[in-house]
């Protein structure tokens, strides 16, 4: 418990330490425990595989806190978001990234739990 105090006061910035040329996505934990997991992370035009489907055994919750993106889902319509927008994705929905903003930083928070 005393460890998870200590983190929760270092200041730190989710817009800052974002290298200027990335290749890859990043996905960088930002929090984890036994329950949840808060994940940051960037993408620079990057989508997810055209082969295969995110299908976690947790619920996520994500925001666009900058840049837009598209999900894709298996069985529903796309959605598009933008700075700000949000969405709670249940366990086990098949989903992954069709699109994010060319030539711009794309940064999302992903809150993965169980309840």
């Amino acid at each position: 418990m005393y460890c998870s105090i200590i983190l929760f006061m270092k200041k730190t910035n989710i817009f800052k330490q974002i290298p200027e040329n990335l290749q890859d996505e990043i996905f960088e934990k930002i929090i984890s425990s036994k329950n949840i997991t808060v994940e940051r992370i960037i993408s620079y035009g990057h989508n997810s595989p055209k082969s295969g489907w995110y299908d976690q055994i947790e619920d996520e919750w994500v925001i666009l806190l900058d840049g837009e993106a598209i999900l894709s889902f298996q069985d529903k319509a796309d959605i598009h978001l933008k700075a700000g927008d949000y969405i709670n994705l249940p366990a086990f929905t098949k989903h992954k990234v069709k699109w994010t903003k060319p030539n711009y930083k794309t940064v999302w928070l992903a809150i993965f739990y169980k309840i």
